[in-house]
């Protein structure tokens, strides 16, 4: 796992590790070869028996998947140290339904200072190591739960940990939550606003890889599998190369969950036919040996595919 992967288009299931139904339904998936990376949140209680799991997947696919942190911030686990005052982050807990609306409230208010700040690196560099410790590397890619990762302050943190971390080995790629041209919706420029945008433009300008375009976002409330299946063909129909398409499937219902009804709907579709005849055969092609291709948009990720002058990875 000392490469990241990028492909065409890169479909990658988040949450692993939050519950026994997700990380079934995510397992049974990537052996199939319909994933090509995992978000994985290193704090949540079953993750260390979650795990193994991964290690195992990743000896099957000859790591041609992408293992990833899921950092977390709103779901009460994986917050290290001592409670923040009233309003930080470390005093949400699971059960609040405000949780990101509370963090975002906090950003906005100018109240994650310095005591904060040490907090967010403990509660990033935690996960970081128990991701290490369970894998046996550290991630290839990084992203937020909620998206937290490029919220104000938060960033920053973010990628000061990772630039150290990451120091002496190979960067990984982050998450950047910008919508391709075409896509719109309120929901995806909400994101877009809410940080995605100022986080793309810092990535680029630092030489860090990224997805070029965001999709998966929508209201988690298609009632069936076809309702889905009309949302997928759409992201695929929009998605450049490069993209990043994000999805939250589960072998079952997850309880006490706010999208635990929709993740059953969503592994069923992705591991439908119905689903293998959506996807344009550029979509199902794989990077080569080399790594990232060249839909990425910054120098390091072209100078890996100088091979390939079309700027498409072979299948």
């Amino acid at each position: 796992m000392s490469t990241p992967l990028l492909h065409r288009l890169t479909l990658c299931a988040d949450d692993f590790g939050q519950h026994p139904a997700i990380d079934a339904g995510i397992i049974e998936l990537a052996g199939r070869g319909v994933l090509h990376a995992v978000s994985c949140m290193s704090g949540a209680p079953g993750w260390k028996s979650a795990a193994p799991m991964l290690r195992a997947l990743a000896a099957q696919l000859e790591l041609r998947i992408d293992l990833g942190l899921h950092f977390n911030l709103t779901e009460g686990f994986g917050l290290e140290g001592e409670p923040m005052p009233a309003g930080g982050v470390a005093s949400i807990a699971p059960a609040a339904p405000r949780g990101l609306g509370t963090l975002i409230a906090a950003v906005c208010l100018g109240r994650l200072g310095g005591a904060e700040r040490a907090r967010l690196r403990a509660a990033l560099s935690a996960q970081l190591d128990a991701f290490a410790d369970a894998v046996g590397a550290l991630p290839t890619m990084l992203d937020g739960h909620q998206h937290v990762h490029q919220l104000p302050v938060v960033r920053e943190v973010f990628l000061e940990v990772i630039a150290e971390r990451y120091a002496s080995r190979a960067r990984p790629w982050l998450r950047n939550t910008v919508p391709p041209a075409g896509l719109g919706g309120f929901k995806p420029q909400v994101l877009a606003v809410l940080g995605g945008r100022v986080f793309r433009r810092r990535l680029l300008a630092e030489g860090l890889d990224t997805n070029r375009g965001f999709l998966g976002v929508y209201g988690f409330d298609a009632p069936d599998e076809s309702a889905y299946g009309a949302w997928m063909e759409r992201w695929l129909a929009l998605a450049p190369d490069g993209a990043l398409l994000m999805c939250h499937p589960a072998s079952a219902e997850v309880p006490e969950d706010t999208i635990g009804h929709q993740r059953p709907m969503e592994f069923r579709y992705l591991a439908s036919e119905a689903f293998a005849r959506a996807r344009p055969a550029r979509h199902r092609a794989r990077a080569d040996a080399a790594g990232l291709i060249t839909g990425l948009t910054h120098p390091r990720a072209r100078s890996r595919s100088e091979k390939d002058p079309s700027g498409l990875a072979s299948g």
